[in-house]
């Protein structure tokens, strides 16, 4: 009778310690973007907000007429500047016009040589069903939603596009040990930063002249703006 109301006792700890460490573990987050307040978020390299970043809906806008992606001029990307981040859980919802363009930056810099891709890697957002057919152009799986973009390209048996208009989910993991990169609750990469399979593979290609590229080990999140209507919500990380 002791043993079992010992074993009762244990038992009944060890439940009362994982509720707590995930009690906690949610507690860590912290919100970027809650849906009724822009604070913390600016210009790359600005003071201010720019005006076509507004909250509709909940939603973090970019409020512009729909562009061919041959029309867009783009220029007015943002980053959540209140803070800088070194290892971190990201995660963010999202979603695009037909043949919408967009990413997620980290480690971003400020008042750096060059512009903000070839500084910061980006998990690439974009509408793979139809930006093809609208513009008119061929893509690499390179630049399709959930790659590193011109890095490590997703696992397309693991990958889930939603329609133009249909709100995605994702996730992005970083530490120097292992990257993720999550699409709808599913993994579609991961690679070791500034492994030697990493630095080869920035030698061979589109960042091969791009120095700076992936070097900053802390800095800015950032959302870009390629000139045509964005909508991102439920924006939020924690350190690791």
């Amino acid at each position: 009778m002791k043993k079992l109301l010992l074993l009762t006792l244990l038992a009944a700890s060890i439940s009362a310690c994982s509720s707590g460490s995930k009690e906690t573990a949610d507690n860590d987050w912290i919100i970027l973007f809650d849906g009724t307040s822009t604070d913390g978020w600016r210009a790359y390299n600005g003071d201010a907000l720019p005006a076509q970043w507004v909250i509709v809906d909940g939603a973090l806008t970019f409020d512009t007429e729909k562009k061919l992606e041959s029309e867009m001029q783009g220029g007015k990307d943002i980053i959540y500047g209140a803070e800088e981040f070194d290892n971190f859980e990201l995660y963010l919802e999202w979603k695009l016009p037909e043949g919408g363009n967009s990413g997620v930056f980290y480690h971003l810099k400020e008042n750096v040589e060059g512009g903000i891709p070839e500084i910061a890697p980006e998990y690439q957002l974009l509408d793979d069903l139809k930006w093809e057919e609208i513009n008119n152009a061929k893509l690499e799986e390179w630049q399709k939603t959930g790659a590193d973009y011109a890095m490590h390209l997703p696992d397309l048996s693991q990958k889930i596009v939603k329609p133009a208009g249909e709100w995605n989910t994702t996730k992005i993991v970083f530490t120097p040990e292992r990257v993720e990169h999550w699409l709808n609750g599913k993994l579609l990469l991961s690679f070791v930063p500034w492994s030697d399979d990493w630095y080869a593979k920035k030698a061979a290609g589109k960042w091969k002249d791009s120095p700076l590229y992936g070097t900053f080990k802390t800095g800015y999140i950032g959302l870009q703006d390629h000139d045509s209507p964005l909508w991102f919500k439920n924006i939020k990380i924690r350190k690791l």
